[in-house]
Parts: structure tokens; C-alpha cells; sequence
């Protein structure tokens, strides 16, 4: 398998290790210093492009990608206020996307466990739910994609709680999404249910990079030669 990597900074070089260890090739490698090679004749050479930038350059990332028949692999977040845009282009055009705001397989169990979680909770108004996640002080968005996603799982399950709010509340309508910036750390995700008798926490905790290289390959692998817009419970086949 040919890649195109798009957005070549930590990230970028884990998925390169995994991928050449794999057998796979990189025969295009995007960063800040030569984003004007990102062309369609230079894209098309690929047969998968993996995108791991910020949220001011992925959509115009996608788009290219989309626009050039390349299937698309993408991990950055923070632009999802675009989503319906790339959505309806990549139908319009007949493209292959897989989003995730996180490719760790753990991170995707993690998800699982979470919305079962808040579906049992629902019921118990006497416990309170909060956050909190921690990443290294270059994560340019905050809360994480990652923090979105569980918050956005318990909000389907626990009507008392009506949005989140990445700041402390005294409104028991709030998910209060806690953000801490450290060096280093790759990314802890909690969630906590709090009452006057008991808490029940459930945490995962990233020791590296590797996790979220891994399955950025493995989704690279799972879209090549499919159509349509799809994330990892597709690629583990989680439902």
C-alpha cells in the first residue's frame, strides 16, 4: 500500500515506523514547509492519505484529498462544525473518509464502555457526572476530539445533563469538561460519576503514540478500495 502523509510532526513519523514495518510505503510526506506539493498528481501517487494536522488546515486537507479520488484517513480535530460540508462532498464525489477524533483501539473500547456506562446511569439523578482530560501542552484544541465524543455519549443517555461546557458550572445542566495541558503526556480521558455515597470513575490513560498510529494504519488498510464515509467502530467491526 502506497501513503500519502499529511502532516508530518509526531504523529506523522509513529504512522510512518508502523506503516514501513508493515510493508507499506510512504511516497508523500506533507508539512508546513511544502504544502504546495500537495497536488493532485502528487496525491493520486498514493493510494491512501493519512491527515493528522490542526483544525485550521484539515478541511482544506480533505477537500484536496476528496477532489483527487484519494481515500482518506483523518485524526485531527477541532473542525467538525465543517463536517457536513466534507460529508456531502465526499458523497458527491464518490469518496472514502474515515473520521475518528481518536484511531486507539483501547480509546474505541474506551467509547464502548462509556455509552454503556451512561445507559445505566440514566436512571440515578443522584449522581453527577464530570470530566476530565490531559494532553501535552502542543494539543492545539481543547477540550480533545476525544473529550467531545464521551461527553456527546453521555449526553445522548443522561437527559439531566444538556451540554457540555468546557469551564468550571454550577448549573446541574452541565457536563463540566476539565482540560489540563502537561508535558508530556499522550492523553488521559476520565469520567466520573460522583454521589454522597460512592463514585464510579472509569479512566484510559495513552502511555505513547503507538496506540494512535496503529489503528490510523489499520483504518488506512480497512478504507483502501471502499467508498463511503466511515469510523472505527467500522474498522474494528464494533457495530
Amino acid at each position: 500500500m502506497k501513503i500519502a502523509l499529511i502532516g508530518y510532526g509526531k504523529m506523522g513519523h509513529a504512522i510512518e515506523e508502523i506503516a514501513v514495518k508493515k510493508g507499506h510505503e510512504i511516497v508523500l510526506k506533507i508539512n508546513i514547509d511544502n504544502v504546495e506539493e500537495m497536488m493532485p498528481e502528487n496525491l493520486q501517487r498514493a493510494d491512501v492519505a493519512i491527515e493528522f494536522t490542526g483544525p485550521e488546515s484539515a478541511v482544506e486537507n480533505l477537500e484536496k484529498c476528496i477532489n483527487a479520488g484519494v481515500p482518506v484517513v483523518s485524526g485531527s480535530t477541532g473542525w467538525l462544525n465543517k463536517w457536513e460540508d466534507i460529508k456531502k462532498l465526499c458523497n458527491d464525489r464518490g469518496g472514502s473518509l474515515v473520521y475518528a477524533s481518536n484511531y486507539s483501539i483501547g480509546v474505541n473500547l474506551f467509547f464502548e464502555l462509556n455509552s454503556y456506562l451512561s445507559s445505566l446511569m440514566k436512571e440515578y439523578g443522584e449522581y453527577d457526572v464530570v470530566m476530565e482530560e490531559i494532553h501535552h501542552t502542543q494539543k492545539k484544541d481543547a477540550p480533545s476530539g476525544t473529550a467531545i465524543t464521551l461527553a456527546e455519549q453521555i449526553l445522548q443517555n443522561v437527559k439531566r445533563k444538556k451540554n457540555w461546557v468546557n469551564e468550571q458550572s454550577n448549573s446541574k445542566e452541565d457536563l463540566v469538561i476539565i482540560s489540563d495541558r502537561v508535558d508530556p503526556a499522550p492523553g488521559t480521558h476520565k469520567v466520573k460519576y460522583t454521589s454522597a455515597i460512592d463514585d464510579i470513575e472509569i479512566i484510559h490513560t495513552a502511555h505513547n503514540r503507538i496506540g494512535f498510529a496503529g489503528g490510523a494504519v489499520k483504518a488506512a488498510e480497512f478504507v483502501v478500495g471502499k467508498k463511503g464515509i466511515f469510523n472505527m467502530k467500522d474498522v474494528l467491526g464494533l457495530g
